[in-house]
């Protein structure tokens, strides 16, 4: 089975998207030794943090609508691997994750 250079840009997007933020997720707690509840806080430290904090997850929410809303109807259920990992990892992750499984031939 071939893969698209679409869809394998929207695969590396997905991968990068789940690495990237990490490498400084981790690096934050282990400079600051506060583990995920430091990291948290860290996300409403000043307004900057807190609108680009809302602004993601207000993303993140509408990107899960759709999501379920194009499930139930395409019945791709393997997208629904894409809540988790828009939740968990990050918008950053599940975007791309939802479109190269969006786009893969059911």
């Amino acid at each position: 089975m071939r893969i698209s250079g679409l869809r394998l840009i929207y695969l590396a997007l997905a991968v990068w998207g789940a690495v990237h933020p990490y490498y400084y997720f981790l690096r934050h707690m282990r400079e600051e030794g506060t583990g995920l509840g430091g990291l948290i806080d860290a996300w409403y430290v000043n307004a900057s943090t807190t609108g680009l904090t809302w602004d993601l997850t207000i993303a993140a929410i509408a990107l899960a609508v759709w999501i379920l809303a194009e499930t139930w109807v395409r019945k791709n259920w393997l997208a629904l691997v894409a809540l988790p990992a828009t939740f968990c990892i990050g918008l950053s992750c599940g975007l791309p994750l939802y479109l190269f499984l969006r786009t893969r031939p059911v």
